[in-house]
This record gives C-alpha cells, sequence and structure tokens, in this order.
C-alpha cells in the first residue's frame, strides 16, 4: 500500500478537485513520457493497467500522469515546462509525477513543486490505486514499495504503431561516476526467458512485427534460465516476427555467442547502439566506465568482423570535468575512425548525489555548448558518408506508415527510410528498396520487387 502522504510547502494542496469526480462516468487519464526507452515502455504497461477502469486519452485529461527522467537536467527542465504550462492551460487536472524524476523527488535529489503527488518507480505498479486516491483529493510526496519482480511487468505495446519495446532487464550493477541509474532503479535484475518469450509472442501475435529489447544495461541480462543470446535465439522462434533489435547495449554484452545468433537469422537487425561517452582514456577512467578506448574499438572491430553489414551508434558525453581540448580530440578521432550510423551528444550535467558533481576541472558552458555542436557537426559528415555509399543498393525496410509521399519505415541498420511503390504495400511489411538519394534524415528510395514476391515478406 501507498504510505500517507507528506505535504511538503512546495505543494499546493488546496487545488480544487476537478468536477469529474462526482460524474458518473470513467476517469480520463493522459500519459506523458520523457526519457529512455525503459520509461516508454513502462508507460505502456501503465496504459495496459489503467486500460480497464480509465479512459486513456492524449488531452483534456482529468489526470496527467507525467512519467518522468532524471538523467540530466535537461531532461528535469522539459518536465518542469511541460507541469507549468499544464497548470496554465489545465488548472484543475490532477498531475502525478512518477519514473526516475519521481523516484529523485522522493531521494530529495531533485524537486517539482507543480506535481500535486509524486511517487517513485515503484508506484507505477499501483497506478490504478494511485490514480483513484488522486481523485479523491490526497496530495503530497508518496513512499511505495519497491517495484515488483520483472516477471509480472508487461506491455499490450504501443497504439498505432508497428514496433514494440519488451523490457527484458532494469537497474545496474555499474558504478558511473556521472549516472544516477543505481540510486534510481535499484540493482540489476532480469526477466526470465520464459515470460519474456511469452510476452514477445503476445506482442507479435498483438500486430507487432518488430521487437525491440530494451533495458537499462542489457549487457547484464542474466536470467535464470538463460542470458541474452539464450533469449534472443528463442525470441526469434516467435511466429510471425519480422525484425529482433537491440535498443542499446555496452560493451560487455557483445558476446561472440549474441554475434553468433545475430548472423545466424536476418531478422536479427545488425544495428548496434554501444554507449562510448568517451573516447579518451583519462576522461573514461574519471567516468569509471569499464573499458578503454582500445577495448571499445576491439569490441566494434569484432562485430564488424563477423557482421560485415553492422552498424553503430552511440552516446557521447562532452564537457566532463577534466575534459580538455586532446581528450575532446580523441572522442572527435573515434567517431571518425568508427564511422557511427547514429549519435547522442550530451553536455555533461551535474547531478546532485553523484561523484561527478564534485569532480574538479569543471569545463565553462559555453566551451560545452562549442563541443557539442562541432562534435554533431562531425559526425554529421560521416554518417553522409556512410548513406551515400547506400545510393543504388538495396535495403530492407519495415514499414511504419503510409503518407501521401510513400511509405516510410526503418532499414534493418536503423536508417530513416522512404519510398514509392506502383504495388499495394502492408502497412507491417518487410520490403526490398532500391535506394536512390539520401537526405538529411537518411534514404529514399522505390520498391524493388524485382525477386518476383508479393511485396510483403519476412527476410529469414
Amino acid at each position: 500500500m501507498l504510505s500517507q502522504p507528506s505535504f511538503p510547502s512546495s505543494f499546493c494542496a488546496s487545488r480544487t478537485p476537478p468536477a469529474c469526480r462526482t460524474e458518473a462516468r470513467r476517469p480520463r487519464v493522459a500519459l506523458l513520457t520523457f526519457g529512455c526507452r525503459v520509461n516508454q515502455y513502462e508507460t505502456e504497461a501503465i496504459s495496459a493497467r489503467l486500460a480497464a477502469t480509465c479512459d486513456v486519452v492524449d488531452d483534456g485529461a482529468d489526470v496527467y500522469i507525467l512519467n518522468g527522467c532524471s538523467v540530466t537536467a535537461l531532461a528535469e527542465k522539459k518536465a518542469r515546462q511541460f507541469a507549468r504550462r499544464l497548470r496554465v492551460e489545465s488548472p484543475n487536472a490532477v498531475l502525478i509525477v512518477t519514473g526516475c524524476l519521481g523516484e529523485s523527488v522522493v531521494r530529495a535529489m531533485s524537486a517539482f513543486p507543480d506535481g500535486d503527488v509524486v511517487v517513485g518507480n515503484g508506484g507505477k505498479a499501483q497506478v490504478v490505486d494511485l490514480v483513484a486516491q488522486a481523485l479523491a483529493g490526497r496530495r503530497g510526496i508518496l513512499s511505495a514499495p519497491p517495484p515488483p519482480a520483472l516477471d509480472d511487468e508487461s506491455s499490450a505495446g504501443p497504439s498505432r504503431r508497428v514496433r514494440a519495446y519488451l523490457k527484458v532487464q532494469d537497474g545496474c550493477s555499474g558504478a558511473c561516476t556521472y549516472c544516477r541509474a543505481v540510486q534510481l532503479r535499484g540493482a540489476a535484475r532480469s526477466k526470465s526467458v520464459c515470460a519474456a518469450v511469452a510476452e514477445a509472442r503476445r506482442l507479435v501475435a498483438g500486430g507487432f512485427p518488430e521487437i525491440i529489447l530494451t533495458g537499462v544495461n542489457l549487457a547484464e541480462y542474466e536470467a535464470p534460465d538463460g542470458r541474452l543470446a539464450t533469449l534472443a535465439r528463442q525470441l526469434l522462434d516467435t511466429p510471425g516476427l519480422a525484425r529482433l533489435r537491440l535498443a542499446s547495449i555496452n560493451v560487455s554484452g557483445l558476446s561472440d555467442d549474441l554475434l553468433d545468433v545475430a548472423k545466424s537469422d536476418r531478422r536479427f537487425c545488425p544495428h548496434f547502439h554501444v554507449p562510448l561517452q568517451s573516447g579518451d582514456d583519462a576522461v573514461l577512467l574519471e567516468m569509471r566506465r569499464p573499458y578503454t578506448s582500445a577495448q571499445y574499438r576491439r569490441a566494434l572491430e569484432n562485430v564488424r568482423r563477423r557482421l560485415p553489414d553492422a552498424t553503430f551508434g552511440a552516446d557521447v558525453i562532452v564537457g566532463f570535468p577534466g575534459e580538455d581540448d586532446a581528450a575532446f580530440a580523441a572522442t572527435c578521432r573515434m567517431i571518425e575512425d568508427v564511422g557511427f550510423a547514429n549519435l547522442h551528444v550530451f553536455r555533461f550535467s551535474s547531478r546532485l548525489g553523484t561523484e561527478a558533481a564534485r569532480l574538479p576541472g569543471r569545463v565553462p558552458e559555453a566551451v560545452k555548448r562549442g563541443r557539442a555542436v562541432c562534435l554533431t557537426a562531425l559526425w554529421r559528415g560521416v554518417r553522409k558518408g556512410i548513406l551515400d555509399a547506400r545510393v543504388g543498393k538495396t535495403e530492407d525496410v519495415l514499414v511504419e506508415v503510409q503518407r501521401a509521399t510513400g511509405f516510410h519505415g526503418h532499414t534493418a541498420g536503423y536508417f530513416e527510410a522512404a519510398f514509392t511503390s506502383a504495388e499495394s504495400v502492408s502497412v507491417g511489411a518487410v520490403c526490398r528498396m532500391r535506394v536512390t538519394r539520401t537526405t538529411e534524415s537518411g534514404l529514399e528510395g522505390v520498391h524493388d520487387n524485382s525477386d518476383g514476391s508479393d511485396g510483403d515478406h519476412v527476410p529469414r
């Protein structure tokens, strides 16, 4: 049970309850997600829990549930901006804040004055009761039990899409000096292979031909009935599955066993998003990342030897304390040498409760901004070369949406793709596209049905 709330002065407990509380109708609840794919999956799980008792809507809600992120100050800022806007546009609505942002507020690591009810990650499993209590007038920062076992957590998938996240891991045993994951998500734990396969079968049967495995640290997936390679192999036996993709995986998770599974089945998408953070060994040491730049390079080279068509993505932090010009130059060289198809560049954000917040050698904000711009521009040039090399070739595209301009989706290497077709094409089908040109966002082309198929197929 949720504990009795406290009422800090920053909360407005006297807000007028919405008139709908006295109406004989189902509450209207809107869900908003800030942050990672794990948060997106958990919002989908919240939606599934609420469906029996509430109407889940996009706006005009009685209750807004904000599933927030606390990884960076910018993520928290965006959530606060939404909350302030909500107060103006829907002053009678109740705002519930949860997720890592809620957990951070509960632990006094962040503040969120515009939330009516704030609860940590454990509150997501009790969201039906939480909504009922909030509508009955409960307010404040609530404590909740730890999150339930992952086997008890499932999602029905996102609405109006053909790709679904499948969360199979949570928590982290790492000790990166800039990260709050251990405090906010707890120790590493995994969903059983059996439960994950059963959930995947439900998702595919429900209209999601692509499954994306996600977790806080997928490299630490270790269930009693198997590790990640075992899970991937069994998931590929799912009837109707067109694609299996990894959301993000650290270097230590790129095992030969996993790569063997990827090599054995074309439905395993050969795109690997491998967090880098820095290309400089001194900075990696201060971050307490469990690899050197040379080990990172060798891991990706091993992937390329086994899977020549592999593409890579990465996360990079610029402006970490102590990062000088030479260290930044080492990161730039890494971006050029590896040839990343996707890159997320973050400016270092000092977070209360982390070791990095106390490190000397702070980099000025103007320098951080400049490095972020410089690195992004460098990467765009690298990416353009990768895209240009695909012109004239063919790519398999999972069709996600049809627009007036044609069909849109992603390639196996996780490039955005758009193509035209003189034939009927179904959303959810995997089609062969001949690439005719590149754009800033990805690849464009025409439907290539030269193999004589009917245009809808699943590569095996």
